[in-house]
């Protein structure tokens, strides 16, 4: 915001002019005036100025438990997913990085038999072509409980919406019987690729997690049974606690495809980073891979950060800037469960074409968000009849949840963003949990019931904020030209909303704030 300061008196404005003595009067007033300013001036007192806008900012960690983060930004919002250990797979939305941290994890995926029912680890979206056109595919690893049981799994959604809905494929590897977590997808020459953590025996007991890659047939499929191993934990960073390779993610940059992966066993406080270099010629040979000698990102006692890894990475949402995700404990001895929470941080890159990913930033430092960031509101709506607020009633994250008024106690599932959707009307998406207020099955009755639903852009999702001419609005269904209201003109709490034939009465008005 620009503060426009008015100029001191005779600074910019001409004289008023000679010829009648009240000129010659007011022309020696500002001469006095003008003078006296300037002494004011050089004696050092200066007209107050109005202090800036505060930039806005945000600070680590994005939430309070979030293990094995994956992140993206894609039509105007940040999409998050984090290792939930059981089903459902839930996915974080907002369109900034504030709000992110207060919105929920909304399941997207809840079907998880016996045979891949438990640790389930590391969810990753990726948005491919597929056989259908692009399509989101999520890639998680899952297994019975028995650690030698965890195998690839993967999703595909049903249009472009990284919500969903999601049908499950099968486990990536198709026929073959490897050992394998932590699925990614990294596209060279026009080819998808696989890479995982897996290991060279039968059994994961039998040997330690490498970095490997194989072709896809498809997004749900390898090709045939080559994989290849292009990394092993042979260097004395990578092995603290225990020899571990795990969490690879491609970094794509200038025309070079690198793959980013952790190292060490995440029980201890050595988890960090390392880095592959594909330098050409067959993708699938080890020896168009070579290895950092080095960490790229590590633990900061000085800033009381320990086992940062298992990262993703994204692009701020004007396209300038690189961004990673990635895991962190507060303390060293935390090790590898819930108390790793999920941070994010811009990074550079050096002359040479490598990623400078620096330290990683103490707990509570005020950041500048992504470039490009919207700025967004969120709001409270009030029922004049009651005072009390637009409220998603539990289990508020779910789809088809009830829409009711309650007494306002700040919480995510009150606050409410308004989106123009062209013609006058906006949709009414809920902070909490990215859904929109949704007339339920697009009834035109009265007495239709007022839910939550996945935003879906059509006309029982879009209302008019229509003036009342004194101070309140009402809110006026598209589809079906009726106002939304607390059933029975009700004050109590969790009364449903509804919609009616618009009337003037208070319970059919609402304000904003």
């Amino acid at each position: 915001m620009r503060v426009l300061i008015p100029p001191a008196v005779g600074e910019h404005g001409q004289s008023p002019g000679t010829g009648s003595p009240l000129r010659v009067r007011v022309t020696a007033l500002f001469a006095i005036l003008a003078a006296l300013v300037g002494w004011a001036t050089v004696s050092g007192v200066q007209p107050a100025k109005a202090a800036p806008a505060a930039a806005p900012s945000f600070t680590n960690p994005v939430n309070s438990s979030g293990p094995d983060p994956y992140m993206t930004y894609y039509q105007g919002y940040y999409y998050l997913m984090t290792t939930p250990w059981s089903g459902p797979l839930t996915m974080r939305k907002a369109p900034t990085i504030e709000a992110l941290k207060q919105a929920a994890p909304v399941p997207v995926f809840d079907d998880f038999p016996a045979d891949r029912c438990c640790q389930v680890w590391a969810p990753e979206m990726h948005l491919l072509d597929g056989p259908n056109g692009k399509r989101w595919y999520v890639y998680y690893s899952a297994g019975t409980g028995d650690i030698e049981s965890q195998r690839v799994h993967v999703l595909e959604s049903a249009g472009a919406d990284p919500m969903g809905p999601y049908t499950y494929k099968g486990v990536v590897f198709g026929a073959n019987d490897w050992w394998g977590i932590d699925g990614s997808v990294v596209t060279i020459g026009g080819k998808q690729y696989l890479t995982w953590s897996g290991v060279p025996t039968a059994t994961w007991a039998d040997s330690d997690p490498h970095i490997y890659i194989a072709a896809l047939a498809d997004p749900w499929t390898v090709s045939g049974n080559a994989r290849t191993a292009i990394s092993a934990p042979t260097l004395a960073w990578e092995t603290r606690k225990a020899p571990m390779n795990e969490g690879p993610v491609a970094l794509q940059h200038d025309g070079t495809t690198r793959i980013v992966y952790s190292a060490s066993a995440c029980q201890g406080p050595d988890y960090k980073l390392g880095m592959l270099t594909y330098t050409g010629g067959d993708v699938l040979s080890a020896a168009s891979w070579t290895k950092h000698p080095d960490p790229v990102f590590q633990r900061n006692d000085a800033n009381g950060v320990y086992g940062p890894g298992h990262n993703g990475f994204f692009t701020s949402p004007d396209g300038t800037e690189n961004w990673i995700v990635y895991h962190a404990n507060d303390s060293a001895g935390q090790g590898c469960g819930s108390s790793r929470t999920t941070r994010i941080q811009k990074f550079t890159w050096n002359t040479d074409g490598t990623p400078d990913f620096g330290t990683p930033v103490a707990v509570g430092t005020q950041l500048a968000p992504p470039s490009g960031e919207a700025t967004v509101t969120h709001e409270r709506i009030t029922n004049r009849t009651s005072g009390k607020v637009v409220d998603v009633q539990m289990p508020n994250t779910r789809d088809l949840a009830v829409v009711g008024q309650y007494a306002s106690n700040d919480a995510a599932w009150q606050k409410w963003r308004f989106v123009g959707v062209g013609g006058g009307y906006v949709r009414i998406e809920s902070l909490h949990s990215a859904k929109c207020l949704d007339v339920l099955d697009h009834s035109t009755a009265d007495g239709a019931f007022v839910v939550q639903y996945n935003c879906h852009g059509r006309a029982n999702q879009q209302f008019q904020w229509r003036a009342t001419g004194d101070g309140y609005h009402q809110l006026v269904a598209r589809h079906s030209g009726k106002c939304l209201t607390v059933a029975g003109g009700s004050a109590a709490d969790a009364a449903r909303l509804e919609q009616r034939t618009c009337s003037a009465g208070a319970a059919f008005q609402w304000s904003r704030a």
